[in-house]
């Protein structure tokens, strides 16, 4: 199944050099989960603040499940200060 991966801001740099526009296309396992994913990349689990699955939140037990289907979107931000 295929889905597109998003590592936004600094988060990018994770990406492979084919990535367009902080994204890629990515062919996974029915048993991929988030965890594993973001594992394959090499991002810092401490980095992997903000995730959405298709714009719903997934809380740290969701990330750990494996629920994909086909064309599903993925983004993740790391954690942003401000004030």
């Amino acid at each position: 199944m295929q889905i597109t991966l998003k590592l936004n801001a600094s988060l990018s740099v994770y990406l492979p050099e084919e990535a367009e526009k902080h994204a890629i296309r990515l062919t996974i396992s029915p048993t991929d989960t988030v965890s594993s994913i973001l594992a394959k990349f090499s991002v810092p689990k401490e980095l992997t603040h903000l995730i959405l699955l298709n714009g719903t939140y997934l809380d740290e037990a969701e990330r750990e499940i494996s629920r994909f289907s086909n064309g599903d979107t993925l983004a993740v931000w790391p954690p942003v200060a401000g004030g």
